[in-house]
């Protein structure tokens, strides 16, 4: 079963920070690139960070670049989102997604909410 599973949202301050994670499995992790995406309410869903097969390329929204980094552990089957000096425009639920898996498209997880708030 192809599955995705995000966790590590929580309650933090502006200023502060969070990991966010993603397992992967039932399909091949290390042969898939990798995003993170959010929406926060009343928005649309949005792009925030992806990453290469390698982990060797990146790429990043405007609005997180320099704050976020986005990483993987192929032997974990793990992506990871780590996110620095957040702010209250990045409060919203974050999902991981394996985009265009062959013969079975777009897979997402459930998602993970993150709120900055003081």
């Amino acid at each position: 079963q192809v599955q995705l599973v995000e966790s590590g949202g929580g309650f933090v301050q502006p200023g502060g920070s969070l990991r966010l994670s993603c397992a992967a499995s039932g399909f091949t992790f290390s042969s898939a690139v990798m995003n993170w995406h959010r929406q926060a309410p009343g928005k649309e869903r949005e792009l925030v960070a992806s990453i290469s097969i390698t982990g060797r390329t990146t790429s990043y929204a405007d609005s997180v670049k320099g704050r976020f980094t986005i990483s993987r552990d192929n032997t974990k089957n793990t992506v990871y989102l780590q996110m620095n000096s957040l702010k209250a425009e990045d409060t919203a639920v974050y999902y991981c997604k394996a985009p265009d898996l062959p013969r079975r498209g777009d897979v997402w997880g459930q998602g993970t909410q993150v709120t900055v708030s003081s």
